[in-house]
């Protein structure tokens, strides 16, 4: 229950500063986490990325300064945020479908998002099979992109740098440097508060590399490893079931680590897979 109070107190803290500038840091500190998995966390449970939901919420606000004649469009823009006239526009616009100058007549039909809250739910008895581990750090070596820290934007990047990897010869080249614990390929994203974001394809190996490749030492750790089978998409439903069924009622929380997916065999339509989540006790 500490795990939802928490994050119902980051969406206090939003409501008390739609006028201001959110930050996603103080929200993931509230929250016990990296902003990372702060946004990522959000984004599962609330079904809806927190960068939208925010928007969301200051534009239902913004709508109801309209409809009630509070001053004009440029300053309700820039009391929500908004510098530039065209960039209100196209939020307000973006969430109610009408533009400000139409939401300020009356009789206009314009939508309402309340403020969420978080609680646990009972779903379904689907079983999730998982172990926990605690590991000393190991070496990857692969290749890497940075990753944007509005967690929405990656969602295009890292299936395309898997594709690339594919067919440039990247996987041809790290696989068979692979020769340590865990034996598999591996999604890393180091996304923690201290170091820039990145996302790994690579292996775990102790081999020597060429300037093509770099190398990371993820941190010693103990992992939550949910095991599951199936196609690329699969993993991502195993990873939104973790947040939002185990995670909640599990005693632990994220710890500062990396996430890690070790993908075991090479198939994408029948892959089997591992799920590593850094956890620490509440």
């Amino acid at each position: 229950m500490e795990w939802i109070e928490r994050l119902n107190k980051t969406i206090s803290y939003m409501e008390g500063h739609l006028t201001e500038e959110i930050s996603y840091d103080e929200l993931a500190r509230m929250a016990c986490c990296s902003t990372y998995h702060f946004q990522r966390m959000f984004a599962y449970i609330a079904g809806i990325p927190l960068s939208e939901y925010i928007r969301r919420r200051r534009m239902s606000l913004a709508a109801v300064d309209l409809q009630s004649g509070e001053g004009k469009i440029i300053d309700i823009g820039m009391k929500y945020g908004y510098s530039s006239p065209t960039a209100f526009n196209r939020a307000f616009q973006s969430v109610h479908g009408i533009a400000p100058s139409i939401a300020q007549k009356g009789g206009t039909l314009i939508k309402s998002y309340p403020p969420i809250s978080f609680k646990i739910a009972v779903k379904g008895g689907e079983e999730l099979n998982y172990r926990t581990e605690e590991k000393a750090s190991f070496r990857i070596i692969g290749v890497s992109q940075p990753l944007d820290k509005e967690i929405e934007n990656n969602f295009m990047v890292v299936p395309q740098m898997w594709q690339k990897a594919a067919t440039d010869g990247t996987l041809n080249k790290i696989i068979p440097l692979m020769n340590q614990q865990p034996m598999g390929v591996l999604g890393v994203s180091v996304c923690n508060d201290k170091e820039e974001w990145k996302y790994f394809i690579a292996v775990s190996s102790s081999s020597e590399i060429d300037n093509s490749l770099e190398e990371y030492v993820v941190p010693g750790c103990t992992w939550a490893i949910f095991s599951g089978t199936g196609t690329n998409r699969s993993i991502q439903e195993l990873e939104q079931r973790v947040v939002t069924e185990w995670l909640p009622t599990s005693g632990y929380e994220f710890a500062d680590a990396p996430d890690v997916e070790v993908y075991l065999n090479s198939d994408p339509d029948n892959a089997q897979y591992e799920v590593w989540l850094p956890i620490r006790k509440v």
